[in-house]
């Protein structure tokens, strides 16, 4: 007999869309048992073969939550496409039934502004995400990009020609550009953590971190 998954190994995914849908199959192949819930027939029976339960429901129904546990679930995330008014009822619901980790999709700045006021714990704009992501990787000296927090982003990046053949105290990389060389990657080898001592050479590979003006800055040093 199969054992029963753990209530964190499980998870619903309330909104089938485009983003709640490709959210689902992703947790199904990392092994969490995932409902995946739509008031749409039609995304439901999309994934039905897929994922382990799928359920038409209203969300903004606390009786039909119930039925399909999910208050029962430490993880839920509302993946509402469209309907703002769903998504926010949806999130304050799940807040009601006292869900302990909820994520939540916006559509926009003041859509994330209320989802968290009614409780939902973390929330993602995709969309506005990776525009931002794609406009600094737009330059082609950043080649990954990624913000933690409106001041804070880790960048990888080639070595700026501006700073080969120094160390990263004779850089002064903090006073200098307000920046951490946090990683170096040498040709043909693999990412090692940097000391005071660490040369720069052409052809190094870095992860740098700090506010985005300061890391934009650096990594198109010319």
């Amino acid at each position: 007999m199969a054992r029963k998954p753990a209530p964190h190994e499980r998870i619903a995914v309330l909104g089938l869309g485009r983003f709640g849908g490709s959210l689902a199959l992703e947790l199904t192949f990392q092994g969490w048992e995932v409902i995946g819930i739509d008031a749409d027939p039609r995304p439901v029976q999309a994934h039905a073969d897929a994922l382990a339960h799928t359920a038409v429901a209203d969300t903004t129904d606390e009786e039909a939550l119930r039925q399909l546990g999910v208050h029962e679930l430490t993880n839920v995330v509302v993946g509402i496409g469209t309907d703002i008014q769903a998504s926010i009822m949806t999130a304050s619901l799940l807040t009601d039934l006292g869900v302990p980790h909820i994520l939540a999709k916006a559509l926009s700045p003041q859509h994330a502004t209320i989802l968290r006021r009614v409780g939902a714990h973390h929330v993602v704009l995709p969309e506005q995400e990776m525009g931002e992501r794609m406009a600094h990787l737009v330059t082609g000296q950043i080649l990954n990009f990624i913000q933690f927090d409106d001041d804070y982003v880790l960048a990888k990046t080639r070595a700026p020609e501006a700073v080969i053949g120094q160390t990263l105290a004779d850089m002064e990389l903090r006073g200098t550009y307000g920046v951490t060389v946090m990683s170096i990657k040498r040709p043909g080898e693999r990412f090692t953590h940097t000391t005071a001592a660490t040369t720069i050479y052409a052809g190094d590979m870095l992860i740098v971190a700090g506010d985005p003006r300061s890391v934009q800055a650096f990594c198109t040093l010319p």
